[in-house]
Parts: structure tokens; sequence; C-alpha cells
């Protein structure tokens, strides 16, 4: 399989679709190397894969710290002298109706979801640039295809995500770097998304509906396992990822 062998490294590893992917990939044989905020997530993620008999490294990674992000692909390259896939997952959704004015949490949104993936791309594009060869994939969201009261800020930086990744597989495929892209765009699944929303109202809602619609998170590592697993001169770049049941 394509991705046996394959060094992985995941932002947002530390739950969800980003738990989810590392555990799922590393069972196929990839090797995985996981960034996120919380290292006792990370070290129990990591002793998981490794008593089933998988391969990952951790590192303490604040996506929002350019710093952070070189070191944890100099991480995979020390460790497992490559890179072949990056996974950019980490993001906040602390939605509220903009006349809140929950500034700090736009801006928390805004240095996470959108600056949190530029720079994981620039620490990872001169790497595959110089090899002619790499996977970017990124989490977007339906909220990047669609708008919704409440989700302003957070649907404006899902769109961000959507349009730079588009533009990334563009010029690699004008420069002739072989860089694949995928934006993955999830629906209600059940992670820890909610937790960051602030407006008591908005939680509510966003809680009942989850409640009635929301999957589990390894539904979308299986279609990241898919995008990987493609033929090199293959790219398959959008996927919209949701419960059959939801209406919208």
């Amino acid at each position: 399989m394509a991705v046996t062998d394959k060094v992985v490294i995941i932002t947002g590893a530390s739950s969800g679709i980003g738990e989810a992917t590392a555990k799922l990939l590393a069972s196929k044989g990839a090797k995985i190397v996981l960034g996120a905020r919380r290292e006792d997530k990370l070290k129990q993620i990591a002793k998981d894969i490794k008593s089933n008999g998988g391969e990952a490294v951790y590192r303490v990674t604040d996506v929002v710290n350019r710093d952070d992000n070189s070191a944890l692909v100099q991480l995979a390259k020390d460790t497992f002298g490559k890179v072949d896939v990056i996974f950019l997952n980490a993001g906040i959704m602390p939605n509220s109706p903009m006349s809140k004015l929950k500034v700090d949490e736009w801006d928390a949104m805004v240095d996470i979801n959108i600056k949190g993936v530029l720079n994981g791309i620039a620490a990872v594009l001169p790497i595959f640039t110089e090899q002619k060869s790499g996977q970017i994939i990124a989490t977007s969201s339906v909220a990047g295809l669609k708008n919704y009261p409440g989700g302003a800020v957070y649907g404006a930086t899902k769109w961000a995500v959507r349009n730079l990744m588009e533009v990334l597989r563009m010029e690699s495929a004008q420069e002739g770097t072989n860089i694949r892209t995928a934006t993955i765009y999830p629906a209600a699944i059940n992670t820890e998304l909610l937790d960051a929303i602030t407006d008591e109202n908005t939680k509510i809602g966003a809680t009942e509906l989850y409640k009635q619609y929301g999957i589990t998170p390894d539904r979308v590592a299986n279609v990241i396992e898919f995008a990987i697993n493609q033929p090199e001169d293959t790219n398959v770049n959008e996927f919209t990822i949701g419960p059959t049941s939801q209406p919208w």
C-alpha cells in the first residue's frame, strides 16, 4: 500500500481527527510524527501506536509559533530521514454571533486556523520543492463551503484555507514540483471542537446538532488514508465528509 513507510507529520494530533488519523496510518505502516500543545495526550498516543507495533514520535507544538513548526519537520527528518506527508489539522471553533464582539476569539481563530496552516506549509515546502514530491493535507470545514449564523469568523478562516490550498495545488503544477494537496471539509464530527465555544446559546445549539448528527473522527481518517494511497501522479484534492443523515 502507498501509505506504508511514508513519514507523516500531523498537527492537532492530540485528539479527534488528528489522533484517529495517526493511529490508522500507523496501523497501515506509516511512520508518524505527532504535534500538538498537550504533551500528556501526545505521549499517550505515541505509546498506544508503539504498543500496537507502529512507529511514532512527538513534539509539543504550537502551530502559531513558526519555529515550532520548523522543529516538528526537523524532528521527522532527524528521526526517519525524510518527510512525505504533512496533515495540517490544528484548529479551533469558538463560534458566536458577531454582535458579541468576542474579538480575542476572532484573533485566536485567525492565528491557529490560518497562520497555523501557513506556518506548516512554510516549514515543509522547501523540502517538498527540493525533492519534487510530497503531499500537504489541510482540514478546512463545511464552514469553508457554506455560510451559517454564528460562524462568520470561523467560516472566514476555513474559506481562507480552501483558497490557499487550491492555489498551492495550481502553483505546484505550474512549477513542476509534483506536490499533491488535499483539503478536508468535515461536517458534524464528534471531536473536542465544541469545547472552545464560550457563547452559551451557540454552544447549546451546536451540542444538540452534534448529538443528533455527529459521526466519529475515524470516518475522516479513512478518507485521509484514501488520499495518501493514491498514485503519485494522481491528486484527489477536495473531500466533504459528514453524516449521511445530515440534511445540509
